[in-house]
């Protein structure tokens, strides 16, 4: 399938600020078995004037073929809109092939399901959209594709002006039983570290994420979470109390008692001393 790229401008990029002109530079290619789905990215992708090239294919197999056609003629492609559940070769097991390449195109991966995002995440997807996908949610996809070029020192500089940060509305992929759920960011209230892994608790109980504490603290540092141990990384909206005892220092998140190492108890109490006066002003 293969159809020159037409002059349209999605109008979530138009509200992002995203107007021409503007040189496209992405080459992106589109593996779905349903043909609805497929010829409705192949539009979005071509609607989309971040990028210069998309084309679709029905299969995991042709998609390898046009992936070594294209670093054969020197144009690689920069990402794949991979979806999951396919006949042969699926979604997952093709990301596993394509991260044994020298320089591995960003894998999108977009998928009816949401019980594969964590494995997904684990082979370092760029992003995982579910059907049908909402044209505001595709352009932020194209983003994160740009930046993970960006990264990887290609010819790209990411175009969009805000940054794809985590906030408190986004979901976390976390395991509960064998199967995958979604937890607010917002309503965790501390991540204890859990051998490699970390456990998110919240009022509705603390679920595993593949993910190790430290960097979970690198990611949410921005977001209002705080080191106050080894183990331990609070959320500083979540803090009740605060106690010092003979030199022993806890804090009580929602009901929990926390303890507080000595390398991280003046820094927390800073922090919440600034936070109280923040709120002393403003209330």
């Amino acid at each position: 399938m293969t159809v020159a790229n037409g002059p349209q401008l999605c109008s979530t990029c138009e509200r992002r600020g995203i107007r021409p002109p503007y040189q496209p530079t992405l080459r992106v290619l589109a593996v779905d078995d349903e043909l609805p789905v497929l010829e409705e990215l192949v539009y979005l992708l071509r609607a989309d004037p971040r990028i210069a090239w998309a084309e679709g294919v029905s299969d995991a197999t042709e998609a390898l073929r046009v992936l070594h056609q294209a670093i054969g003629s020197g144009q690689p492609l920069d990402a794949l809109f991979l979806d999951i559940r396919m006949p042969g070769l699926n979604g997952l097991d093709t990301a596993r092939v394509l991260s044994r390449f020298a320089e591995p195109p960003a894998i999108v991966f977009v998928t009816a399901y949401d019980d594969s995002a964590v494995e997904a995440f684990e082979l370092n997807a760029v992003d995982y959209l579910l059907k049908p996908v909402r044209q505001e949610r595709f352009a932020e996809a194209v983003h994160r594709v740009l930046h993970a070029v960006a990264e990887r020192g290609d010819h790209v500089e990411p175009a969009a002006p805000e940054p794809a940060a985590e906030s408190e509305d986004d979901t976390i992929p976390v395991e509960v039983g064998g199967l995958t759920r979604f937890v607010k960011l917002g309503d965790v209230r501390f991540a204890e570290a859990d051998g490699d892994y970390a456990r998110l608790h919240t009022a509705q109980g603390s679920f595993l994420v593949r993910s190790a504490l430290t960097a979970l603290e690198e990611r949410w540092r921005d977001l209002g979470f705080l080191r106050i141990h080894r183990s331990h990384l609070v959320a500083l909206k979540y803090v009740d109390e605060l106690h010092v005892n003979a030199g022993r220092v806890t804090v009580r998140v929602g009901g929990t008692l926390l303890t507080v190492s000595r390398r991280h108890a003046k820094q927390l109490r800073d922090v919440l001393v600034r936070q109280a006066r923040v709120n002393t002003r403003n209330g």
